[in-house]
């Protein structure tokens, strides 16, 4: 098991990273509350790992802190649950968010989560409220994104629209999330995390 990766990130754009270890190219996929945490390209990063092994691929998944990775474990257990529909569950509300839902059965905010109906909102608080019950909540984990002054705005939409889609929403829904964007944002990240702080 790959529990740990500490190395130069190379290629970064949502979900996916490549992240170089001693020459050694290693993909990893990561929820945006983790992917907005970490550094440039060129940076040296660390990031806590889980790994899938499946008999048609072996996927590497990252965290930021180990609150996060936690939460995806505990999320993967859960029947109907896979580490896709987790990724973008704590892609569009962070974990300490998303244990205060569960431990309020909040059945309305979890079904605006992408991939998540109603049966599945009831499963996730059914299956995960015991687990969960000792959760102590901490700080959000939705950071300040560090701002670009020279991006380009239609270059910025573009990689936002890109990001939502990978997280299942479909094309005309990321457009719409990102239609009334206000022009002052300059990076990426920040949209795509105001767009999904919109449909919470």
């Amino acid at each position: 098991m790959i529990g740990r990766l500490s190395g130069v990130l190379i290629e970064k754009q949502a979900p996916d990273l490549l992240i170089d270890v001693n020459g050694v190219g290693y993909e990893v996929q990561a929820p945006l509350s983790s992917f907005l945490d970490i550094g440039a390209l060129g940076s040296k990063i660390t990031l806590l790992t889980h790994l899938v092994v499946r008999e048609d691929a072996q996927l590497l998944y990252g965290f930021s802190d180990k609150m996060q990775r936690t939460m995806f474990r505990t999320l993967i257990k859960v029947s109907g649950v896979g580490p896709k529909l987790a990724l973008g569950i704590l892609s569009s509300m962070d974990a300490d968010t998303f244990a205060r839902c569960i431990q309020n059965h909040e059945v309305a905010a979890l079904t605006k989560l992408p991939g998540v109906g109603k049966k599945t909102a009831e499963r996730l608080i059914v299956e995960m409220q015991d687990r969960l019950k000792e959760w102590q909540t901490q700080a959000p984990l939705w950071a300040a994104v560090e701002q670009s002054d020279t991006a380009n705005r239609n270059h910025l939409l573009s990689e936002a629209e890109a990001a939502l889609i990978s997280l299942g929403y479909k094309p005309q829904e990321a457009t719409k999330m990102l239609s009334k964007m206000p022009t002052d944002i300059d990076s990426s990240e920040d949209m795509i995390r105001r767009a999904l702080k919109g449909m919470m």
